[in-house]
């Protein structure tokens, strides 16, 4: 029997070496998700540096762009408009059940039971994988600063890490900048003042690009422009228009009007307020800057937006003999180098810090300061209005559990605006009415619904549909709906939801007429606001009516699991820890039907189990 996981030392060691950057460490690992078909996820732009891709792990699946500009696309202001925000900065925690390779880096990996969110594969979107390692045993305490990889278009942003018991936080975490990127400096070029004419355009002379964001563009006339890529900011017009904010929380503020006080303004349009949408379950990089346009040479890039940090932990503590103060921070970064004549660039806007700790212990003497903040927009040296660039919006820092005391300041502060030039006030700051306007403290956990398992079995002519969750926030109800071919859906069943839950809980359902053949199934849950996610499908063919296959959930689970395979296999079950020696006599089956049985695992450890009969094999990772 294969070892199905490596040697647990050497995993360790490999946490905490990680990948150093720039002083920082990077513990985490990154891949492109190019396609998704059921639980299998084929992977591109492998990052193995920081951490690797094991089975038995858990890894975040994040959509970290989608296709939701819609129909805003002409050369007018409502450009980079929101049409719907579809999968965009949703994520969530799931295992990895088995891999393949290819020349040393995984090329799919197969996760365990269902993704909960519905991920959009396409020509604008973008969805990435990050290892989510759990450090300690169970407790944790930091050895070094701690970083993400920048993100370069198709990977990094973002920090995520685990610890089971208590993490104590003796060094920074910093993931600023390293988010959506700003717009390059534009070259040098001038129609005179026409402010409100170009919003969508070509790269170009004349108008400053515009900032990354949401949406990942792929039509080269939307690269310049004064209008917003959603929350990367406008760049600025001809000429000398300042390059407007990124945002995220809230809106990036717009670039100064450009020479000779441009009316109506050249300046580029902030990035839009995404605060509507952010929740412990979808948050989103800080949006880049957009770039000022040049005309008297040494126009400057725009600024990056902030990262994202996931941290879960059972407590969070900071030193109780003192420190110096110790910061976790994801802010945007801002235009701060030379004092160009050009308008000038905007700045990042702060990312997002997803805490989820049952318990805080920060003592006085060792404060914890939290930052999620804007970043500033880039000054004009010159004596006449040029444009500076507008400020980043705010991130946002939730507190997804429980809200920490006095001694750890979180902090969302808008970018200022650049100066129009040494005497002529401001370009706008990023949006915002207070510092902590952008600090959530809403409870659950990263999922409003964790699903872990959707099933159908066969039992004589009629099909049982089962799931499982793990947690629910907002659940309205579920729908069960079947299709004869994939496309065409009909109503199956409609089963309430409960509303709020932090414990697992089953909900089944029957179709008593499956079609002759394939049937295809599906599960659809809906929150109390509409908001919706739909299963991966599961086929019933009822032509091969004993070609039942091995099935074993929840999974990952503490103390028991259910097993569900024809009569056949179910006689022939055993059980293999992850060394291949046979465990099979330490479980204790309840047989529930011929094709169903409950298995204790009280008397088996943690670890990675597995499963096998004479046709099927699958793994369980036991908490």
């Amino acid at each position: 029997m294969p070892h199905l996981l490596k040697p647990i030392f050497t995993i360790a060691i490999c946490l905490l070496a990680g990948l150093t950057v720039q002083g920082q460490t990077v513990i985490n690992g990154y891949a492109t998700v190019t396609g998704i078909s059921g639980s299998v996820l084929t992977l591109s732009n492998v990052n193995e540096m920081g951490d690797t891709f094991e089975d038995g792990e858990e890894l975040i699946i994040m959509q970290m762009q989608d296709s939701v500009i819609g129909t805003n696309t002409g050369n007018n202001a409502s450009f980079g408009n929101l049409g719907t925000i579809r999968s965009a900065g949703l994520f969530e925690r799931v295992t990895i059940a088995s891999h393949t390779e290819s020349g040393g880096l995984p090329t799919t990996i197969t996760v365990s039971g269902s993704l909960a969110n519905p991920y959009k594969i396409g020509v604008n979107t973008q969805v990435q994988i990050i290892t989510y390692p759990e450090l300690g045993s169970p407790d944790y305490t930091t050895t070094s600063d701690l970083t993400a990889l920048a993100w370069d278009g198709n990977i990094g942003g973002v920090l995520a890490f685990s610890v089971a018991g208590t993490l104590t936080i003796a060094h920074n975490m910093n993931v600023d900048g390293l988010g959506f990127r700003g717009a390059a400096a534009n070259g040098n070029g001038s129609l005179g003042c026409i402010g409100a004419t170009n919003y969508r355009v070509p790269t170009g002379a004349n108008q400053g690009d515009k900032g990354e964001g949401i949406f990942r563009y792929t039509d080269s006339s939307h690269a310049a422009g004064q209008g917003h890529l959603l929350n990367g900011g406008g760049g600025g017009g001809s000429h000398n228009g300042g390059g407007g904010g990124g945002s995220n929380f809230t809106i990036g503020g717009e670039g100064g009007p450009g020479w000779p006080n441009c009316s109506p303004s050249a300046g580029g349009i902030g990035g839009i307020d995404l605060s509507t949408y952010i929740s412990a379950n979808r948050v989103f990089m800080g949006g880049g800057g957009g770039a000022g346009e040049g005309n008297n040479a040494g126009a400057q890039a725009a600024a990056n937006g902030g990262g994202i940090i996931l941290i879960k932990a059972d407590e969070i503590r900071t030193s109780s003999g003192g420190c110096s103060g110790i910061g976790i921070s994801a802010s945007g970064h801002s235009v701060t180098s030379g004092s160009p004549q050009d308008g000038n660039s905007g700045g990042g806007a702060g990312g997002s810090i997803v805490f989820e700790a049952n318990n805080w212990n920060v003592p006085t003497s060792c404060s914890l300061n939290v930052e999620a903040s804007g970043g500033n927009g880039g000054n004009v040296a010159h004596g006449n209005i040029h444009g500076g660039g507008g400020g980043g919006g705010m991130g946002t820092i939730i507190y997804a559990n429980t809200v920490p005391g006095n001694n750890v300041t979180a902090t969302t502060n808008w970018g200022v605006g650049g100066a129009n030039c040494y005497t002529c006030g401001l370009a706008n700051p990023g949006g915002g009415t207070t510092n902590s306007d952008g600090v959530v403290t809403t409870p659950g956990g990263p999922l409003p619904v964790e699903l872990l398992s959707f099933v159908a079995v066969l039992e004589g002519d009629i099909v049982s549909l089962m799931w499982l969750t793990a947690t629910e926030i907002n659940n309205d109800f579920f729908e069960v709906e079947k299709s004869v071919d994939g496309q065409k859906w009909d109503p199956v069943a409609l089963v309430p939801g409960a509303g709020n839950s932090n414990k697992v809980l089953q909900y089944n359902a029957i179709d008593a007429a499956p079609y002759q053949g394939l049937t295809y199934y599906r599960l659809i849950q809906t929150d109390y606001d509409g908001t919706q996610s739909i299963s991966p499908t599961r086929v019933i063919n009822l032509e091969e009516e004993a070609n039942i296959p091995l099935l074993v959930y929840p999974n990952p689970t503490t103390d028991y699991v259910l097993v569900e395979s024809s009569a056949a296999e179910l006689k022939q079950l055993r059980v293999f820890n992850a060394m291949g020696q046979e465990m099979t006599l330490m479980i204790s089956p309840t047989p529930l039907s011929v094709n169903r049985m409950t298995v204790s695992l009280q008397n088996l450890t943690p670890g990675v189990y597995t499963f096998t009969t004479p046709t099927y094999q699958r793994k369980l990772i036991k908490q």
